[in-house]
């Protein structure tokens, strides 16, 4: 499904204001899906104009989220602040072709003018458009761009479709300040354009933008790249998304425990489709995804249904990898993970990653495998060694897992289980609730042979050990 001339190119333009938000992760996502499946190039810029907002904190927190995410770029960012000489050149450019005027409003006279237009009725035009350039005055002026005051200006957007703007409703908008400094809009459009910028995906909160946008490619000449223009991501109640929402900045996903690939396919699913596919890797996605498969309505963002994709990526992982995503997780909530303890948690990695939704689960999950003895076991936990006879079937078992051939594997140790049983014959609820107690001290634990297995031999006898002595 390759593209043909010319090659995809498409970029992701974050502020440097905050973290690396999640609607800001998913249009980088679709951009570089979108340009990675085309065999083009994904471009990274920083809109960081704005100097007094400027945050270099904050360029290395998105960098870190993209890295984080697996979504590479070509080349080095793009520092927009470093290429005003090039903005300003091309607001000369407008000036000179007539596209494009000074003008010496003062802060007052544009609040004058302004309010009078707005009592007015008509498309607010700053006096000068029209003005004998002789009668300049030798004052500041700021550039405006001419625009055209009659007919429409058309967006052929790949998703929202046509959508056509008055443009009595598109004033002249200032392109260089007085300050020579550039605005947003004549920013952009030199920057995609001198980037070789083919596709603009990007939120839908940009729509307007893009109507004056091609007002200034039009008057340089230039091709006007294709618009997409994403609904953005609302919470669950529909309201725009908020903090409260779960808004937070990718670190903060990661931070909670979620992979990289499941926090990217979930984000991937948020506002798109491909049949009734939900589980699609990236390997997967850049093959398949497509501008026609955006969907118009705003998305609504599920933790619940992100717990799901990203449990099935943890499920996924192999016993190493899932130890070395774990560990950091378990560390922090204070576990000290020497050989011994390390080498429980590989042995229990097949069963233990697929109890959890989040990374951060293992530390509740695990817990019965780093518990110091002797286990201090109260309470309902208590109860099953409290029965009469059970601390004897725990001696009788503990002898019976002497022999080292039943520690093959969780399965060979719940045949031992059974065996044990029948052989005292006894139903596996004399068995089994006592021993459970015992190894795991009423914490969260997945089947008893799978306990064992994990704990080892030496620590598993020694555990029943302590309840029978």
């Amino acid at each position: 499904m390759a593209d043909n001339h010319p090659p995809v190119v498409t970029r992701f333009a974050p502020s440097p204001t905050g973290y690396l938000h999640i609607g800001g992760a998913r249009t980088a996502l679709f951009n570089w899906l979108y340009a990675r499946g085309r065999g083009g190039k994904f471009l990274l810029r920083i809109e960081d104009t704005d100097r007094a907002r400027h945050n270099e904190a904050a360029v290395e927190a998105i960098l870190d989220g993209l890295t984080w995410l697996g979504l590479d770029w070509n080349g080095e960012p793009v520092s927009q602040y470093s290429r005003q000489a090039r903005h300003a050149e091309v607001a000369k450019q407008l000036l000179d072709a007539g596209k494009a005027y000074r003008c010496y409003l003062t802060p007052e006279e544009l609040a004058t003018a302004r309010d009078k237009a707005k009592a007015d009725g008509v498309r607010f035009e700053s006096p000068w458009r029209d003005a004998d350039p002789a009668t300049a005055p030798d004052a500041p002026f700021a550039i405006r761009f001419k625009a055209p005051r009659d007919g429409e200006t058309v967006v052929q957007d790949a998703v929202q479709g046509r959508v056509a703007f008055p443009n009595a409703a598109l004033d002249d908008l200032i392109i260089l300040r007085s300050d020579g400094g550039p605005t947003y809009n004549l920013a952009v459009v030199v920057d995609d354009h001198d980037m070789g910028v083919t596709h603009v995906i990007r939120g839908d909160d940009h729509l307007n933008n893009a109507a004056r946008q091609t007002q200034i490619y039009q008057a340089m000449g230039w091709t006007v790249p294709v618009f997409a223009h994403v609904p953005l991501i609302h919470g669950q109640d529909g309201a725009k998304l908020s903090k409260r929402h779960g808004a937070l900045g990718v670190e903060a996903y990661r931070d909670d425990g979620y992979l990289p690939e499941g926090l990217g396919n979930y984000l991937l699913r948020l506002g798109w489709a491909h049949g009734d596919e939900e589980i699609i890797p990236y390997k997967r996605a850049k093959e398949i995804f497509d501008l026609k498969g955006i969907n118009k309505a705003p998305a609504r963002l599920d933790l619940d249904k992100l717990k799901h994709v990203n449990a099935h990526y943890i499920a996924e992982l192999s016993d190493d990898a899932f130890v070395t995503w774990a560990a950091p997780f378990l560390e922090r909530a204070g576990v000290d993970l020497d050989a011994e303890h390390l080498a429980r948690l590989k042995r229990s990695a097949p069963f233990l990653k697929t109890r959890c939704a989040t990374l951060s689960d293992v530390v509740a999950a695990s817990e019965y495998l780093f518990l110091k003895r002797p286990l201090a076991i109260d309470g309902k936990a208590a109860k099953p060694l409290q029965k009469d006879g059970a601390r004897e079937i725990l001696n009788d078992l503990n002898q019976a897992l002497e022999d080292e051939s039943s520690w093959a594997s969780p399965a060979a140790l719940d045949e031992k289980l059974q065996a044990f049983a029948a052989a005292k014959n006894v139903g596996f609820g004399v068995v089994g609730p006592p021993a459970r107690a015992a190894l795991a001290a009423g914490r969260p634990s997945p089947g008893l042979g799978e306990v064992l297995y994990g704990l080892g031999q030496k620590e598993s006898r020694a555990r029943l050990a302590d309840q029978t002595g």
